[in-house]
């Protein structure tokens, strides 16, 4: 018998092999009916259903109910699909076919293009795989043989990858069909084709084999899959409403960003656009106020010789920008942290001095693949609400607990109310030791621990110099976004030989927290873009009035209006044409303006303006002077 461990702690007895699938029925029918595999000591890979328990462990079993679940349906849907693609196209080269956050994807190598309306063949030759409701099956193989079949059968790229796997690990296929189909895979999967109940093919795309431009061209089939129609319909629904959305889209006809082939992936921010990028600067300068922050400014281009010795050279040569003049080698900044390490160092300071928190907008480069690049969500060049602390080690639970509380306060001004929370482990490529990759660790699991904050733990996905606290937000359209980072670093302190008077009178190093909330400004302003289908609330909006008369004969009132306005702060601009005034009410609608102000003979005599806010809701007459000062304290208050 071996004893297995449940989520809640109680503990049950089976035989020894007994299989995931037959535990999850000894607790219950429903249970077994849903479970797609089990995650087993907490290891984050999931073991197929049909895996056998023989040591005693702890156990949590994977449901369709579960974003772990998910990806197994999407995983299975992915071979369905190759499945039916060699059943069309026999003479298909297979990939790889992974699951990801939005759906699956598998690479082909096929002479023929796969058209649109290839991609509705596909659909109905999947539907046939999932009809025969066949099972899919796990086998061990050995590696020789698999290699043979493989040449064999011409799939030069599954030969490649199990050339690149370790010789000691265990190789295994998945098959399924009535064709037998067979695929390279660790699994798990769901227990039989007919598991598989909605699925949509979404696109075709080129892509590189391994994401290498040197290597082959391959065709990536985009498609996604969910536990039910329903829920394929939701996503569906929400999909059409993010293209309506995409801040490509209204950035381009609201006249906020443009790009030009002069600077690739980096964006030109036109009037408008600047308005939304000045306030969201200065509001993160308000709270650098409130929470004791002192904004620097740091140069651009620096010598090679720093980015080596911060670390940055070996990380990331491959993303830098370099120029040479008198004959030496510089690199352009792809971040602050180097410059205020330098700050810091360029005079002795006492423990009494710190926490020293310093604060950067500079613009920051780093070299992005064209494939890759995308609107203002992935550029060149941007400008983060970057800070770096400088603290005791006494201070570090403190500072961290003031940046998660600053962070709250952010994201609910902009209507980002839920999110999730994960802690980033060491990653496979670093700098330090274990002790001081520990002792970071600990740190931040003390700080999430003292804030009572739940979390996700992200093994190995950590900076480089220390482990992270990321927070991802839900949008609007309840779409994941990653913002805001807290990471703790011991080690550039130590490579820039950083010191500080103790209270003891000796040198002590001082701990670096690296801190951003909105991130990337470009990426954050995408993000609220789509995230108020470019209704932006007041305070950010680039034009908050528009003012917009009935006939000429109100024309020099409503430039009184106008003046009124503006003398409180209001970003106000005006449609006096000769259009009819159902006209300049729509245009004032389509682009998005919070606020319009209709001016006729009435509102000329009684001194006030007809208002209509977003969504055309009317909210009939008010005196000039109160809607002035009723603006003035929503941009103040910075409501929503």
């Amino acid at each position: 018998m071996v004893t297995v461990t449940l989520p809640d702690g109680s503990e049950r007895q089976v035989t020894r092999g007994t299989t995931v699938l037959d535990f999850a029925a000894s607790i219950g029918a429903g249970l077994a009916k849903a479970t797609l595999g089990a995650r087993l000591n907490g290891d984050k890979e999931i073991v197929d259903l049909r895996s056998p328990l023989n040591a005693d462990c702890s156990i949590e079993i994977v449901t369709t109910k579960s974003d772990a679940g998910l990806h197994v349906i999407r995983h299975s849907a992915s071979h369905i699909m190759a499945d039916a693609i060699l059943r069309l196209w026999p003479d298909c080269k297979l990939a790889i076919g992974p699951s990801t956050d939005q759906g699956f994807y598998y690479d082909i190598d096929l002479e023929h293009r796969i058209s649109d309306e290839d991609l509705r063949r596909i659909e109905a030759e999947m539907a046939k795989v999932i009809k025969e409701d066949t099972p899919f099956e796990r086998h061990t193989v050995d590696r020789s043989e698999s290699l043979d079949r493989f040449r064999k059968a011409g799939e030069i790229y599954k030969v490649e990858l199990i050339e690149g796997f370790d010789p000691a690990d265990e190789l295994s296929v998945y098959r399924h069909g009535t064709t037998a189909f067979e695929d390279l895979c660790r699994g798990p999967h769901v227990p039989s084709t007919g598991h598989i109940k909605a699925f949509k093919l979404m696109k075709v795309a080129g892509s590189y084999w391994r994401g290498d431009e040197k290597r082959q061209v391959l065709q990536r089939i985009y498609g996604t899959a969910f536990p039910s129609k329903k829920e394929l319909n939701l996503y569906l629904e929400r999909l059409e409403e993010a293209k309506k959305r995409d801040h490509r889209k209204l950035g381009k006809e609201l006249g906020l960003f443009m790009f030009h082939p002069s600077a690739p992936a980096t964006p030109f921010f036109l009037p408008k656009g600047t308005v939304i990028y000045n306030q969201l600067q200065d509001f993160m300068r308000s709270k650098y106020l409130e929470y004791g922050y002192d904004e620097v400014i740091t140069p651009q281009i620096l010598d090679v010789e720093l980015w080596k010795r911060s670390g940055h050279w070996d990380k990331y040569k491959e993303n830098m920008f370099f120029t040479s003049f008198d004959k030496a080698e510089y690199g352009v900044k792809p971040m602050n942290c180097p410059t205020h390490a330098l700050i810091f160092g360029s005079a002795l300071k006492s423990f009494r001095d710190l926490p020293l928190r310093l604060a950067d907008f500079g613009r920051l480069h780093r070299y992005e693949r064209s494939g890759v690049t995308a609107g203002l969500t992935r550029v060149r060049s941007f400008c983060q609400d970057d800070a770096h602390i400088f603290c005791r080690n006494d201070q570090i639970g403190d500072e961290i607990s003031a940046v998660i509380k600053m962070l709250n306060e952010v994201y609910e001004t902009f209507g980002f109310t839920d999110f999730k929370i994960y802690l980033s482990t060491r990653p496979d490529v670093s700098v330090g030791s274990d002790e001081v990759w520990e002792e970071a660790e600990r740190g931040l699991r003390e700080a999430l621990a003292a804030n009572d904050i739940a979390f996700e733990v992200n093994e190995g996905d950590g900076a480089f110099y220390g482990p992270k606290i990321d927070f991802v937000v839900f949008d609007a359209l309840q779409r994941e976004w990653q913002l805001g980072t807290v990471q703790l670093d011991f080690n550039m302190p130590e490579r820039f030989d950083l010191e500080y008077v103790n209270s003891e009178d000796t040198r002590s190093r001082p701990v670096m927290i690296h801190r951003a909330i909105l991130g990337s400004l470009e990426r954050f302003m995408g993000i609220l873009i789509e995230h108020f289908g470019g209704n932006f609330p007041l305070w950010l909006a680039p034009v908050q009035v528009r003012v917009i008369n009935i006939s000429d004969a109100q024309k020099d009132y409503a430039r009184e209006v106008v003046k009124k306005l503006e003398a409180h702060g209001v970003r106000v601009d005006t449609d006096f044409g000769n259009s009819r005034i159902g006209g300049k009410i729509r245009d004032a609608r389509n682009a998005r303006l919070p606020f319009i102000a209709v001016i006729g003979e009435r509102e000329k005599e009684n001194d006030s303006v007809a208002v209509q806010a977003h969504g055309g809701v009317d909210l009939g007459p008010s005196p000039v002077d109160d809607f002035c000062l009723m603006l003035q304290e929503k941009i103040a208050a910075r409501e929503i």
